[in-house]
């Protein structure tokens, strides 16, 4: 499988864009007003404790309290270190007290309404390890296959591990030299203590370190892929990641190419265009059935219809290729949109359990690909299949757009004819509880002319009910729902 980046860098944003076989599969956005959280560590303020949640309130210098739940903390002493004992008990009033700081990490973006998400195990990732503050023994990715390589990579990184804490191997560390995982090794461990220092120095709650920019971030979590080539077109970032590269991932470099053209380096496969479909509900499949993708606070929810595929040759065949080509499409516009959290997928109804069983196993392979974490679940009784998505930050709905005004993010509007009969009502209303000689009414002007044609009639008999007179004014910026009924 080909794989390349397209990186486009702007003084206010910068995109990433993944193409695999040139198809966009995921598209990363960083803007330089509201930088991601995720892997932020700051010194937080515990603000409320909430014993019916387990939670806690922590004010880490953000406009919104950031959430932390008793299953994410590791108790540590005031100077950041783990404790020896740690407490077996989990009742957050134990665990953490109002007004007490915390060394925490964010896992989580603000998402909506709610904060963004804490914990207090610390992690800090490099080109080939994770550093553990809070273990010490150990781990390697289950990506790595081969036995022997996952051995000698255990052996060497263990030589590293001392009170300090522990590791993580990277797949992208397979094939490493020595020196290598050792220079990784130090590395961290130089930089956790920076962060303790910076923790012991500082007064109050912030920020004392930041992970890497979107740039880097990205060739530092693609190392190791099958990528064939990365291109940017900023000369200021090539210089600069190139400069990165040299020191922490050399393999890279042969694969980072500057990118001069005239025309937009998104333009090379489409992708503005793609990024506008993304954030439409329909999408088409290439045998005529579409998906409809519905995402709400809750959840979800992705149907497959057939809509122009009849097949060739039964109803039963006919449904299964739909689902089946439905499977590839889903596991890339989850990539793609960075759906996260529950997900539950309404395939066009199969009787035979066979069918059923292939159409699941290609959805496992689809979204093998992903690197967010999936958890599946097979057909339930309704015949629906769940599953869920990890979700660290944002979609890119929320991204790219905010809520509708007129709807207030329902995805629909009220009739003419139903605004047209709540303004009568309005009428007879006010008329009840206040006296006036004449009403005016300001309406948008698709109502305006609704009142005057069909509902005519309807408005002429409540000017006789009443007996007093009513006038329709335009207020050309009023939307189909707004209306105002004055007393004269």
């Amino acid at each position: 499988m080909s794989a390349e980046l397209l990186i486009n860098v702007t003084p206010t944003e910068t995109r990433v864009a993944l193409i695999e076989n040139g198809v966009l599969q995921e598209l990363h956005i960083e803007r330089q007003a509201r930088r991601g959280l995720v892997g932020n560590i700051y010194v937080g303020k515990v603000s409320r404790v909430l014993p019916g949640m387990q939670a806690a309130f922590v004010d880490i210098g953000l406009d919104k309290a950031a959430f932390l739940h008793a299953s994410d903390i590791v108790q540590h002493n005031e100077v950041g270190e783990l404790d020896a004992k740690p407490a077996v008990s989990k009742d957050i009033r134990v665990l953490v007290r109002e007004g007490q700081y915390l060394l925490v990490q964010v896992v989580k973006d603000p998402l909506g309404t709610k904060g963004a998400r804490l914990t207090t195990d610390i992690t800090l990732p490099s080109r080939h390890l994770v550093f553990m503050p809070d273990s010490a023994h150990v781990g390697v990715s289950q990506r790595l296959e081969s036995e022997s390589e996952r051995q000698r990579l255990k052996e060497i990184v263990g030589k590293c591990v001392d009170d300090s804490g522990g590791f993580i191997v990277r797949t992208a560390a397979e094939g490493a030299a020595e020196d290598e995982l050792i220079q990784d090794a130090k590395f961290l461990k130089k930089l956790w203590s920076k962060v303790l220092k910076r923790k012991k120095n500082t007064r109050k709650e912030g920020v004392v370190y930041e992970d890497l920019s979107l740039s880097y971030r990205i060739l530092r979590d693609f190392v190791g892929t099958e990528l064939e080539r990365v291109r940017v077109d900023s000369k200021l970032t090539f210089q600069q990641l190139t400069a990165f590269c040299e020191e922490f991932m050399p393999q890279i470099i042969p694969l980072l190419e500057y990118y001069p053209g005239e025309r937009p380096i998104f333009d090379l496969f489409d992708v503005e265009n793609e990024i506008q479909r993304a954030l439409e509900r329909k999408v088409p499949l290439k045998s005529g059935g579409y998906l409809m993708i519905d995402q709400t606070e809750a959840m979800t929810t992705i149907d497959v219809n057939t809509g122009a595929f009849v097949g060739h040759r039964n109803l039963d065949e006919t449904i299964f290729n739909t689902n089946t080509e439905a499977t590839q499409a889903i596991a890339r516009q989850l990539r793609l949109r960075n759906l996260g959290g529950i997900i539950i997928i309404d395939f066009i109804d199969m009787q035979n359990e066979e069918h059923k069983r292939r159409v699941f196993h290609s959805l496992e392979l689809a979204l093998a690909r992903d690197r967010a974490k999936t958890n599946i679940h097979g057909f339930s009784a309704l015949g629906l299949v769940e599953m869920t998505r990890k979700r660290t930050r944002e979609s890119l709905e929320h991204i790219l757009c905010s809520e509708c005004p007129v709807c207030k993010g329902r995805g629909s509007l009220k009739t003419v004819e139903t605004v047209c009969f709540e303004i009568l009502r309005e009428i007879v209303r006010v008329n009840r509880a206040y006296s006036a000689d004449k009403f005016v009414v300001y309406v948008s002007p698709i109502v305006r002319d609704a009142l005057t044609t069909d509902e005519f009639h309807s408005l002429a008999e409540l000017q006789v009910f009443i007996g007093k007179q009513i006038s329709i004014q335009t207020e050309p910026m009023y939307t189909q729902e707004q209306f105002d009924v004055v007393m004269m």
